[in-house]
């Protein structure tokens, strides 16, 4: 099997499990009678836990030089955490279940992301085309399950995500060794000079906010279409639409870099994404308004997440890559996510599903402030801003 097939065979069933998970998993919480203040909790752990878990596994792989082996513990250790999801727990025995599965489950990304860029070496333009498998996974579980889910309950969610687990379990396996590669002795003090860096300081802000506006698309999309009359089948199609678009910003993304500055792409996505959620609170109705809004995932998701990969590995170097890469995952798509899906659930609770859509839009409008303001290029080379 080459290095291609072997980097993105995780890829495909990692987020195979997010496309099982992420459309339905409100909808089985809904299903189980919880409130949807409960519902944006639960749904908070998955990002929760990428506040610490992504920084301790980083660390460990930095120092240990051992990712591949952190990345196959962290896959089996967290698919029996989540057998507890058949206990039937109760809320808090939910949460704490979620919790433990969630640490280990979220330490894979980040040390996998290094994993990456590594074995592709000197080809790192070819990480778009390794990672978009991870898309064609989500599409493939997203369309499958909610397909299923049309002719069997939704309580039956858990038991069609095992064979994705069995999955992420096998393709662990699978992952190409680092050669023994040890991190380098970096430079002492360099890593707080690097975070508290301007650039680096408004490269996080950005992202935080772009999750904390996701944060109610993560946990009230579904429920927001299935109150305006949308099937599981319909539901699952527009989840799948917006990755297949996110699919086709990856195949072209180095032509776009090629074009424009990374600053112009992330003004511009910043803004795409803005429009997105407003679409979508307001405009629910219209089918062929709710196909654009997915379209524009490309942007909201794709191409901020290619820059930032980039920007990642610019501002931190070859010696704080790993944790570099973890800080992006914990403070953005963790600490963001996760108070991006609790705000969500008090507006939702207080106001409507459309009004935390309206929050995540405002959410935008802090960010392309501050991007304008504060976002500049990461330097070129491997010892980035502590070289």
């Amino acid at each position: 099997m080459s290095i291609y097939w072997r980097l993105s065979n995780l890829y495909f069933w990692f987020f195979a499990l997010l496309g099982g998970l992420l459309p339905y998993w409100s909808l089985y919480l809904e299903g189980q009678g919880f409130s949807y203040l409960q519902i944006a909790t639960l749904m908070a752990t998955i990002q929760l836990t990428k506040i610490v878990a992504p920084s301790v596994w980083g660390w460990l792989g930095d120092r240990t030089g051992q990712r591949v082996r952190l990345v196959r513990f962290g896959a089996i250790t967290g698919s029996l955490f989540f057998a507890g999801v058949f206990l039937e727990p109760g809320f808090w025995g939910l949460l704490l279940v979620m919790l433990a599965f969630t640490f280990f489950w979220n330490a894979i990304l980040p040390l996998y992301e290094v994993i990456t860029l590594r074995s592709l070496g000197q080809q790192k333009d070819r990480y778009g085309k390794v990672r978009l498998w991870g898309s064609v996974g989500f599409i493939g579980a997203v369309a499958l399950v909610g397909g299923i889910l049309e002719w069997v309950p939704i309580q039956t969610l858990p038991w069609l995500l095992l064979p994705v687990f069995a999955g992420i379990a096998v393709s662990a396996f699978l992952v190409p060794s680092e050669r023994g590669e040890q991190k380098p002795p970096a430079p002492e003090g360099s890593l707080r000079a690097i975070v508290t860096h301007p650039a680096v300081v408004a490269f996080f802000l950005m992202n935080f906010l772009l999750q904390v506006s996701h944060g109610a698309y993560y946990t009230f999309f579904s429920i927001h279409l299935e109150q305006h009359g949308y099937g599981k089948l319909s539901i699952g199609l527009l989840w799948s639409l917006g990755v297949l678009a996110e699919i086709g910003l990856f195949l072209i993304m180095h032509r776009l870099t090629r074009r424009l500055s990374v600053r112009q792409i992330a003004i511009g996505a910043l803004t795409l994404t803005m429009i997105r959620w407003i679409l979508i609170a307001e405009l629910t109705g219209s089918v062929v308004v709710l196909v654009f809004a997915q379209l524009l995932h490309a942007a909201s998701y794709g191409a901020l997440h290619a820059i930032s990969v980039q920007y990642v590995q610019g501002f931190f170097g070859k010696h704080h890559h790993g944790q570099g890469q973890a800080l992006y995952s914990g403070l953005t798509f963790g600490a963001g996510g996760a108070l991006g899906a609790w705000l969500s659930g008090f507006l939702v609770e207080g106001f409507s599903t459309a009004a935390a859509f309206w929050g995540g839009a405002a959410a935008m409008l802090v960010a392309i402030v501050i991007t304008w303001r504060g976002l500049r290029p990461p330097p070129s080379g491997d010892e980035g801003l502590a070289g």
